[in-house]
C-alpha cells in the first residue's frame, strides 16, 4: 500500500530533522520526505497538519506474558496495547512459562507476533537455563532463533564465578547482556525502598545499596570480560552515577529507566495501594531527580515502560502478597509527554530517549526516519489530552494512572507502512 502523510511536523532525533514536511510510504518503506517521487500515486492520504510525526517508539522491556501466563496478557493483546502507546518495536523479557531459554520458545513468540502484526517483537533470551543462575543457556542457538540480547532479570546467578564465565562466553560471540542489578541478599523479603515511608507503613525495605552493590560488581565484571552490557531499570541516583563513571572510562555500557520511576516516588505507597508495588521499588525524590538528570544528560539513553500486565486478582491481596508491576505500555507516549509539560525535557530529547536511544542500545535497525528504511512511525497531537483508560486494550488493568488526564494523544501508529493503531 502507498501512503502520503501531509503537513506534519517531522522530528527525527537521529538526524536532527525538525521541520514541517510531507512523508511518502510505499511497500512498507519510507520512499521520500518532502516532494513525492515522480509518478507516485498514494492509495491513502493522511492530513497531518497540526500533528507531529516521529520514529515509532522502541520499548526495551514489555512483558507479553505469552506463553504461559495468558490470564495476564497475550502477544496479540499486549502488542496491540503497545501500538496504542506509539510503540512499533519492543523487546520482551525471558520470564515466560516455559522460560525463553530454547529456540522453540523464541520461534513461538516471533510467529505469534508476526500473526498479530501490531509491533516488531525482539525477544530477550535467558542468560541461564530456567533463569536459575546455574547453567548457561544455549546463547548462540537462541541468537540464531532471533534473540537480540540475554539477561536473567532480577534472578541472581548462584555465584559470581559462574556469572563471570557467562559474560566471557557472551563477549566471545559479540552478544549483548542485560543486567537488572539487585543484590539478592540485600533485597530479600523487601517490598519498598528502605526509608521513612517504608518504616511508617511497616513494610520491609530494600536499601539503595541492593542496587549499587550489585551494579558496582557487574560493572567490574563487564570491564574484565569486555562484554557489551545494558543496565535495565536503574532506580537510584547513585546507580546512574556509577554508570556515568563507567561510560567515562570507555566501557561499552548503556542504560534505561522505567518511565514510572521518572514520575513517582516511594511516597505513592502511603495509602498501601498495591498498584504502586513494583520491583525494584520506587525510591526517593532525590533518586528521581538523579534519574531525570541522567536521562537529560544522555547517561541513560532509553526510557522504557517496563510493562507488566496482571489479572485483577493479582493486586487484590494485602500489599505484601500482591504481584509487583505496572501495566503502562499503552500510555507510554502520553505519560512521557508529562516530562515535556513539566519542563524537564524538550520534545526532541524525549523522542530520542524513546526511539533512537533504545534502538542504539540494542543495536536494532529501527528508531529513525530514513528514506529506504522501514516506515515505522507515530503521529501524535500535543494539542489535546488522553484520558487514561478511556479505551483500554491491555489485559492488565494494574495501572495507577487510569482516570488521569495526560498531555497529547496518539493518532496513528504505522509499522512497516501499515496502520497498526488509529486513535
Amino acid at each position: 500500500m502507498s501512503l502520503s502523510i501531509l503537513g506534519a511536523r517531522v522530528i527525527d532525533p537521529a538526524s536532527g530533522l525538525d521541520q514541517v514536511t510531507d512523508l511518502h510510504v510505499s511497500e512498507g518503506k519510507l520512499v521520500a520526505m518532502g516532494a513525492a517521487p515522480a509518478g507516485f500515486l498514494p492509495g491513502q492520504t493522511l492530513e497531518a497538519r497540526g500533528l507531529i510525526a516521529a520514529p515509532g517508539l522502541v520499548d526495551l522491556n514489555v512483558a507479553l506474558r505469552e506463553p504461559g501466563y495468558s490470564r495476564k496478557g497475550t502477544i496479540a493483546s499486549e502488542t496491540r496495547a503497545a501500538a496504542a502507546g506509539g510503540v512499533t518495536s519492543l523487546c520482551c523479557p525471558p520470564r515466560t512459562k516455559p522460560v525463553l531459554d530454547t529456540s522453540a520458545v523464541a520461534e513461538l513468540i516471533l510467529d505469534r507476533a508476526r500473526e498479530a502484526g501490531h509491533c516488531k517483537v525482539y525477544p530477550i533470551g535467558a542468560l541461564s537455563k530456567g533463569l536459575e543462575g546455574e547453567q548457561l543457556a544455549e546463547l548462540v542457538a537462541l541468537r540464531d532463533a532471533g534473540c537480540i540480547a540475554f539477561g536473567n532479570g532480577l534472578e541472581s546467578f548462584r555465584n559470581t564465578r559462574t556469572l563471570c564465565r557467562a559474560l566471557e562466553y557472551a563477549a566471545t560471540f559479540g552478544l549483548t547482556v542485560i543486567f537488572h542489578s539487585q543484590d539478592r541478599d540485600l533485597a530479600q523479603g523487601g517490598l519498598a525502598h528502605e526509608g521513612p515511608t517504608a518504616s511508617f507503613l511497616g513494610l520491609a525495605g530494600i536499601p539503595e545499596s541492593a542496587e549499587t552493590v550489585a551494579l558496582a560488581r557487574d560493572l567490574l565484571l563487564v570491564e574484565q570480560s569486555g562484554v557489551r552490557a545494558h543496565f535495565s531499570q536503574v532506580t537510584s541516583a547513585r546507580g546512574v552515577e556509577l554508570i556515568a563513571q563507567a561510560q567515562a572510562r570507555g566501557l561499552p555500557v548503556t542504560a534505561d529507566v522505567a518511565l514510572y520511576q521518572l514520575i513517582l516516588t516511594d511516597e505513592a505507597l502511603i495509602d498501601f495501594s498495591s498498584l504502586y508495588h513494583v520491583q525494584p521499588p520506587l525510591r526517593t525524590h532525590a533518586d528521581r531527580d538523579g534519574l531525570r538528570a541522567a536521562v537529560k544528560a544522555g547517561v541513560v539513553q532509553a526510557i522504557s515502560s517496563h510493562h507488566q500486565p496482571h489479572e485483577r486478582d493479582a493486586k487484590l491481596a494485602p500489599f505484601a502478597a500482591t504481584e509487583p508491576g505496572i501495566s503502562s505500555v499503552e500510555l507510554l507516549l502520553p505519560l512521557a509527554l508529562t516530562l515535556v509539560e513539566d519542563g524537564l525535557l524538550d520534545l526532541p530529547t524525549l523522542l530520542s530517549r524513546l526511539s533512537f536511544g533504545p534502538a542504539q542500545a540494542m543495536d536494532l535497525p529501527v528508531g529513525r526516519l530514513r528514506v529506504g528504511a522501514a516506515a515505522d512511525l507515530v503521529l501524535f497531537d500535543t494539542g489535546v489530552s488522553t484520558v487514561a483508560g478511556e479505551r483500554w486494550l491491555s489485559k492488565g488493568e494494574n495501572c495507577p494512572f487510569l482516570g488521569h488526564t495526560l498531555p497529547g494523544a496518539v493518532r496513528y501508529t504505522l509499522m512497516d507502512g501499515h496502520i497498526s493503531f488509529t486513535g
